[in-house]
């Protein structure tokens, strides 16, 4: 009942955190500028037409009945329309859904991995300080920190070329996808849907990765280290626990905070801004719709894309929260 009552306070903290943010958006993309500028310089656009389109959306109301018919329709499935550049406008919810789904399989699988690994190195670098292995961690991480997520994501995809290549010269077939989604799904067998899933995800995932990995293995490394020279982990020693007990059933636990709360934050941040990785690979992702929407101020998209990104920062650190009682039950208690 405890870690019950404990989640539920989560999720009604959750809830107004939300609709404060939503309507903070809606203000600063509503007062931004003008949805129909774009149109009205149109040659053969009349004011007419552009009052037409104006009524249609609703673009002459107060900012606060306009807030509210959005949020009612939003909640609803209703996420507006799209008003891009004047042309055929179409509906919001379809493209942030795509745009959502294709990003969402590349950021997942990235951030696992790179929590995984990350958690993996940093525990075994802070247990072996000043070992080789810890240089070489160290090491590889600040390479990381110190590379842009653009050359990054080039150097593996010029990689990528290159082993295709390979393949090609010695009769294989071509393996890895460089530019974007593989055309026709993963049909076939499962060894032939595991080629070409694979293939599809592995150098974008892989470059979503590394930068990930290199903060969850500093971060892991540091918060081990401070844990394992606590008094409570002396105490254990004193006591004559084994150093395996010691470092998986007393310091890993508490070390394991920290990260939580960088993952929770990271996930949204790269879910929102893995803008430069599908740009150089050629996918449409939710990175490639913020663009268009920015470029074309498109206020329906923007806000759709707004609330679906503060939608998953909140659900991750409601997760982290949850989390940390998992791991701490003062947390919780408190």
């Amino acid at each position: 009942m405890i870690v019950i009552r404990y989640i539920l306070r989560r999720l009604l903290i959750s809830i107004p955190i939300l609709l404060i943010g939503s309507f903070l958006c809606y203000v600063l993309v509503a007062t931004a500028g003008n949805p129909l500028a774009e149109m009205r310089a149109k040659p053969g656009v009349t004011e007419a037409q552009v009052q037409q389109v104006a009524n249609e959306l609703g673009l002459n109301r107060p900012v606060l009945v306009r807030y509210w018919d959005w949020l009612t329709n939003f909640v609803q499935g209703d996420w507006g329309t799209s008003v891009a550049l004047g042309q055929a406008r179409a509906e919001v919810q379809p493209a942030i859904m795509d745009a959502l789904w294709t990003t969402g399989r590349l950021v997942l699988g990235a951030e696992l991995l790179a929590l995984t690994l990350g958690v993996a190195v940093g525990v075994l670098a802070a247990v072996k300080q000043y070992s080789i292995f810890d240089y070489l961690a160290t090491s590889t991480a600040f390479l990381m920190f110190s590379m842009p997520i653009f050359c990054v994501a080039v150097i593996i995809k010029n990689y990528g070329i290159q082993f295709n290549n390979v393949l090609e010269s010695i009769g294989l077939q071509r393996w890895l996808t460089t530019a974007g989604p593989r055309e026709g799904g993963f049909s076939g067998s499962i060894g032939d849907a595991i080629f070409k899933y694979t293939g599809t995800f592995l150098l974008p995932t892989v470059s979503l990765m590394l930068i990930s990995f290199a903060a969850y293995s500093r971060f892991e490394r540091a918060s081990m280290l401070e844990i394992m020279h606590s008094d409570f982990v002396r105490t254990a020693r004193a006591k004559g626990i084994s150093q395996s007990r010691v470092i998986f059933r007393h310091a890993f636990r508490n070390a394991l905070i920290p990260v939580a709360t960088l993952f929770s934050l990271n996930f949204g941040a790269v879910f929102a801004g893995a803008i430069i990785t599908e740009t150089v690979f050629g996918w449409v992702g939710m990175g490639t719709r913020l663009v268009e929407a920015v470029r074309n101020f498109d206020p329906s998209m923007l806000m759709g894309w707004l609330a679906v990104t503060a939608t998953m920062v909140v659900l991750f650190n409601l997760v982290a929260d949850i989390v940390y009682g998992i791991l701490d039950p003062r947390i919780r208690l408190g």
